[in-house]
């Protein structure tokens, strides 16, 4: 039953939603590892995290989804990669921590690889043949950037600046340089809901009156604003007469209005929520087909604007998404629910969103 297809009408008005097995079905979500999570672009780190000459950083992509073992490092030639942390001898783990090294070198038996991925040496292989090939190096996974931000794909379909473009054009200008990462404001919060629900509630601002009332005083909803791109979508929340907004030049395509914050969207599982005062990553990690894990990591470049506008009180914002997303995957287990409809005014983004889940499911 789980692998019936299901398909999303391109037009809204006559579109029904995902059905409610996508949320619950173990053998859909597996489905979405291999056809969603490795073939798109996911969140990595920022920059920081291998600033200088000999950095590594060792990270785990997609816990519960993907479980991929990965490297970020920093060569001599200061260049940035991001490697298999897994020994193409025997497979351990190659780096277990983050610091400063001249070289990896694999615990277990003692190979060494350069900080780009190459084989270097290995003890007590001298009769092996045809020793050592390029399947001795570490693999290479693709790494792009977007300003300060770090992003990964394990087999991408796209290239990143199809992903990115949207984003870049929109920010160009603000201070990134000047980010500064705040680890103690930083949260992890856990969501037992499966993660493409809570996906859907971040791309439609229709329950902000109703749900989240310290931030329906801060913006306009009437003027609340949609842009959809190939792989992205763009929310504008407008700020209301008086409350906190964006200082945008002449000649920004955004001047005329009093932008509150930018709520960028990346397929599938990264946003980009630009303030004011700086830019809080949110990263959505697929624990469990009904376990979805939050982290909000904040980038500061105005300490003094941090308590004002929409982008202030993001951790009573953040529990309110919390309990509702998880009353809909109550919800949706039900057996007298399968799909409902869109508002066509309100719920764009949604439905991108669900075509673009069903187009990688069916791939």
């Amino acid at each position: 039953m789980s692998q019936r297809p299901f398909g999303i009408d391109p037009d809204i008005r006559t579109a029904a939603t995902l059905p409610a097995r996508v949320y619950s079905d173990p053998a859909l979500f597996r489905v979405q590892q291999e056809r969603v999570f490795a073939r798109t672009w996911q969140y990595a780190g920022h920059d920081d995290l291998v600033s200088v000459a000999g950095q590594v950083f060792p990270f785990t992509l997609l816990p519960g989804a993907l479980d991929e073992p990965l490297l970020l490092t920093r060569d001599g030639d200061d260049r940035l990669h991001c490697l298999s942390n897994v020994c193409t001898h025997r497979g351990t783990l190659v780096a277990e921590g983050a610091g400063h090294l001249q070289q990896l070198r694999c615990r277990y038996h003692g190979r060494r690889f350069a900080l780009d991925g190459r084989f270097h040496s290995m003890p007590e292989f001298e009769e092996t043949a045809n020793f050592p090939s390029k399947a001795d190096d570490l693999p290479s996974i693709p790494l792009a950037r977007l300003e300060r931000f770090l992003m990964v794909a394990l087999a991408p379909v796209m290239p990143f600046d199809d992903v990115a473009a949207p984003v870049r054009a929109r920010v160009a200008g603000l201070p990134f340089a000047d980010l500064a990462f705040d680890a103690g404001a930083a949260r992890d919060y856990l969501v037992e809901a499966n993660w493409a629900l809570y996906v859907d509630n971040y791309l439609e601002g229709f329950h902000i009156p109703y749900v989240h009332s310290s931030l329906a005083t801060t913006l306009d909803y009437g003027a609340y604003a949609v842009e959809l791109e190939r792989y992205a979508v763009l929310q504008l929340g407008i700020a209301k007469p008086g409350e906190r907004s964006f200082t945008l030049p002449a000649g920004h395509r955004d001047a005329d209005r009093s932008v509150a914050a930018y709520y960028f969207w990346l397929f599938p599982t990264t946003m980009f929520n630009v303030y004011p005062w700086g830019v809080s990553v949110n990263v959505v990690t697929p624990l469990a087909v009904d376990r979805t894990r939050v982290s909000f990591l904040p980038f500061v470049w105005d300490e003094g604007a941090r308590g004002e506008g929409a982008g202030s009180g993001l951790d009573r914002v953040e529990r309110e998404d919390e309990a509702i997303v998880e009353a809909v995957q109550r919800g949706v287990r039900s057996r007298l629910y399968d799909r409902g409809r869109y508002s066509p005014t309100r719920e764009g983004g949604v439905h991108h969103f669900h075509r673009l889940l069903a187009e990688f499911m069916h791939a």
